[in-house]
């Protein structure tokens, strides 16, 4: 069963059910326990195209499945390596089972190896074997699902802004400052030394819970951008998405030294760059940092620092939001439109199962 989404209007989307296949010598079926879903899943469903996103997990012409962050289980292993009934966390499409390829098997995990995916980010095509993983915890498991691929991309995004030193900048703008990608974001910039000051923006109705996060130097609504320090240098990292917003923020910060594109969570709003004061708009892929962080650090240097980077961010988020879990189709379905449409509280953090 598989949750699909019509990649010219995500307004439109269906379950469907499919058959199930023997597997080929050295496949597997996972079975898919949990996933989290949040704004981060409806980015990779508007850059699905850009970003290759559809491509891990190909559906019927016209149709998408978007992917998600959870655990499954080892249904059937086929000469893999795998244990039947072994927990996995990785990339999933919505929806109930993914048959994979395994190949480089460690007691750490495994690369799904299938050939749609063979020139696809490797970052994505890894999975972790939950007993061999240093940072699960069950006990932690809906955070996991929820903020850990998210907080990667934080991680390395504010790895990467402190390399270019804010690019002389001394202030940093966030739109959609309560989105968990923002706000994990604005939670490591606060940490840093000899930091600018961190502006978000958000919607009215979510003022006092970004501001209640303690990681922003000042909040702003969408209509305070006039607000904004005009002649400050700058740095704008968009998570919104949102073209008006992006072009008044170009305007009235005329010393902005860089602009970064990172989500799209006011996807309806989203558009070009074309005549846009300042700097142009870079998007920023996180697997790429990943890769150059890799080289740079050596063998599991990304993971020990991630490591401790988000075993002090656990207890802090777990403050700041409620996990709601939901299942069925009628529950994930449900849950798709409150965030599609960003109707969902973000104090809630939603895992589902279909």
């Amino acid at each position: 069963m598989d949750f699909e989404v019509r990649r010219t209007d995500l307004h439109e989307y269906r379950t469907v059910e499919s058959r199930e296949y023997p597997l080929s010598e050295g496949d597997a079926r996972l079975r898919v326990l949990r996933f989290g879903f949040s704004a981060n899943n409806i980015t990779y469903a508007v850059f699905g195209d850009l970003m290759r996103y559809w491509s891990f997990f190909p559906a019927e012409t016209g149709w998408g499945r978007i992917p998600v962050w959870g655990f499954a289980e080892v249904e059937s292993s086929n000469g893999t390596g795998l244990i039947d009934g072994e927990l996995v966390y990785g990339y999933f499409p919505m929806g109930s089972h993914l048959v994979v390829r395994p190949v480089r098997v460690t007691d750490g995990g495994f690369v799904d190896a299938s050939p749609h995916r063979s020139d696809l980010p490797s970052t994505y095509n890894g999975y972790t074997r939950a007993g061999g993983d240093p940072v699960y915890d069950a006990d932690t498991e809906a955070a996991q699902m929820l903020f850990r691929p998210l907080f990667m991309t934080d991680f390395v995004l504010d790895d990467w802004l402190d390399e270019h030193e804010w690019f002389s900048a001394e202030v940093a703008v966030l739109s959609s400052a309560s989105s968990k990608t923002a706000f994990g974001l604005a939670h490591l910039m606060a940490k840093r030394e000899n930091r600018g000051r961190i502006i978000g923006l958000t919607s009215p109705g979510n003022v006092e819970f970004v501001e209640g996060l303690g990681s922003y130097d000042l909040v702003l609504t969408y209509d305070q951008l006039d607000q904004l320090p005009p002649n400050a240098p700058g740095v704008y990292v968009d998570m919104a998405g949102d073209a008006a917003v992006r072009h008044a923020v170009h305007t009235r910060m005329s010393a902005l030294r860089a602009s970064v594109q990172v989500g799209g969570t006011h996807w309806n709003d989203i558009g070009g760059s074309d005549q846009l004061p300042g700097p142009t708009p870079a998007l920023f892929f996180a697997p790429d940092q990943i890769v150059k962080r890799g080289k740079d650090w050596g063998p599991g240097g990304v993971e020990r620092r991630f490591s401790d980077a988000w075993n002090a961010f656990l207890p802090v988020v777990a403050d700041w939001v409620d996990v709601i879990e939901r299942h069925g189709p009628d529950g994930v379905a449900q849950t798709y439109e409150e965030v599609l449409d960003g109707r969902a509280d973000p104090r809630h953090a939603f895992v589902l199962t279909l």
